[in-house]
């Protein structure tokens, strides 16, 4: 069996979008999913899988929770292999162990292409850095998250949908996953 990690966008945020984890998993267990649990309150769910890719998990339980949770939000799915891989490439290392609440992963849908990379750079007003690779973008807040004008509206208009991690958060879901 294959082990992924689910991630909820913009979930229990200022109860907005609210899910209970034990509801979220028993809708997992439903659609046929094993193993499954959760981390935080913050939509993180790890499961095994393995007839289904990634992205025909997302479909799968972005339907599933409309249908049976009321919930009309985004799944971003990943394999333990992809999740090694988020790790291992992280180009803000010294960052992430300085103050790794300051470094986020934004997970997306679809690689972004050059020049909404470099849009999205071009648009940056304070000291925010951002790397992207593949279907991840790496981007570290020196002056931390909830200050700065790098928001995730402005990410999405240049990438499309996507829901970030901060690096504490990833490591406990790689310890986990992997």
């Amino acid at each position: 069996m294959t082990t992924h990690i689910g991630l909820l966008r913009a979930v229990n945020l200022a109860g907005y979008n609210r899910v209970r984890m034990s509801d979220l998993c028993q809708m997992l267990a439903e659609v046929g999913l094993k193993e499954v649990r959760s981390l935080l309150q913050s939509g993180n769910v790890l499961f095994q899988e393995n007839a289904r890719t990634c992205s025909e998990l997302e479909i799968l339980l972005e339907g599933a929770a409309r249908k049976r949770l009321g919930l009309e939000t985004d799944f971003f799915v990943r394999s333990a292999e992809d999740w090694k891989t988020v790790i291992d490439g992280n180009p803000f290392l010294k960052e992430a162990e300085r103050d790794p609440s300051h470094v986020l992963v934004v997970f997306l849908k679809k690689v972004p292409d050059r020049r909404d990379v470099a849009a999205l750079q071009a648009s940056i007003k304070g000291r925010e850095v951002v790397s992207v690779k593949g279907r991840h973008a790496y981007i570290v807040y020196p002056d931390g998250i909830g200050r700065s004008r790098l928001t995730n509206a402005v990410i999405e208009k240049s990438f499309g949908s996507g829901t970030g991690r901060n690096w504490n958060t990833v490591l406990k879901l790689g310890a986990l996953a992997l």
